[in-house]
């Protein structure tokens, strides 16, 4: 691939990105539109043609490995193991 192809695909990647971006907030702001109607209504449940829109508290319980480093730490590095990923990125 030639330079110039090069750039060519960095710019359409450029142009592709801002519209998914543009895409992302206009749908967050769609999607909070709905829950300040579910708001108003004071429902976590509601029903438009064959869509049930749910929007419900749910609980979970998630380690806290910070702290668990904190009061443990040997046994934190002893379960702990290095993973290697490759990062893509591409800067001005």
């Amino acid at each position: 691939m030639s330079k110039f192809e090069l750039l060519a695909k960095i710019e359409l990647l450029n142009k592709y990105e801002a519209m998914i971006a543009e895409l992302k907030d206009e749908a967050e702001a769609v999607r909070d539109a709905i829950k300040a109607e579910m708001t108003a209504q004071d429902t976590e449940e509601l029903i438009a043609g064959q869509y049930i829109i749910r929007w419900t508290s749910v609980l979970s319980n998630r380690f806290d490995s910070t702290a668990f480093k904190k009061v443990m730490p040997e046994v934190y590095k002893a379960y702990t193991k290095q993973v290697s990923s490759r990062r893509f990125t591409i800067s001005v």
